[in-house]
C-alpha cells in the first residue's frame, strides 16, 4: 500500500479533506498508523499520531501537545473506504467519538449530532446501527482497561 491516499469525510460540517501532509509509517489490510500534524493551529494540540483499523471501524489517535506530552486519546467511529484503482481510503465518520484524557476519564461524544444526521437523512439505518455498536464495543475495551490493546499498538511506531 505503498503511497496511499488518505481523506477525511465529515457528514456535518460536510467536507471531504485531503490528508495529504500525513506521514503513512506502515499500511497493510489491517491497519494503518500515520504521523500528522493539526491541519489548523491550535493552543491545545500540535501534532500526533493516528491507527485506522478498517475491521473494528476506529480511527485512534493520540493527541500530543507542542512538547510532545501527552494530551488525550480521541478515538473515532468510522466507516472506511478503499479504493484500490486509486490506491485511496476514505474515513467517513460516524460522528460518535470516545476520548480518554491524561487522568483516564472517558467521555462519549457527539450522540446529538448522529441523531440529528439521522433525522435529516445524512446517515442512513445500517450506519447509524454500526456506529453505536461501535462505540459500545470501544467503551466496553476502555471500561475493562483493556484500551492498550490499541494504545500499545501505536506507541510501538512512535517509540521507533
Amino acid at each position: 500500500m505503498p503511497d496511499m491516499i488518505l481523506y477525511r469525510k465529515r457528514l456535518i460540517p460536510n467536507e471531504n479533506i485531503l490528508l495529504n501532509k500525513d506521514l503513512i509509517l506502515f499500511a497493510d489490510e489491517k491497519k494503518i498508523v500515520t504521523k500528522w500534524n493539526t491541519i489548523n493551529p491550535r493552543k491545545d494540540i500540535d501534532h500526533g499520531y493516528s491507527l485506522y483499523l478498517p475491521d473494528e471501524g476506529y480511527k485512534i489517535s493520540k493527541f500530543l501537545r507542542s512538547d510532545g506530552s501527552f494530551h488525550k486519546w480521541y478515538c473515532d467511529i468510522v466507516e472506511f473506504y478503499f479504493d484500490k484503482e486509486n490506491n485511496s481510503c476514505t474515513t467517513l465518520d460516524l460522528l460518535l467519538d470516545i476520548t480518554i484524557n491524561d487522568k483516564g476519564i472517558i467521555r462519549l461524544l457527539d450522540m446529538d449530532e448522529l441523531a440529528e444526521a439521522h433525522k435529516e437523512g445524512l446517515i442512513n439505518d445500517d450506519l447509524l446501527s454500526k456506529a453505536l455498536i461501535r462505540a459500545d464495543r470501544l467503551l466496553q475495551t476502555a471500561y475493562s482497561g483493556n484500551f492498550r490493546k490499541y494504545s500499545d499498538v501505536l506507541d510501538s511506531f512512535i517509540n521507533e
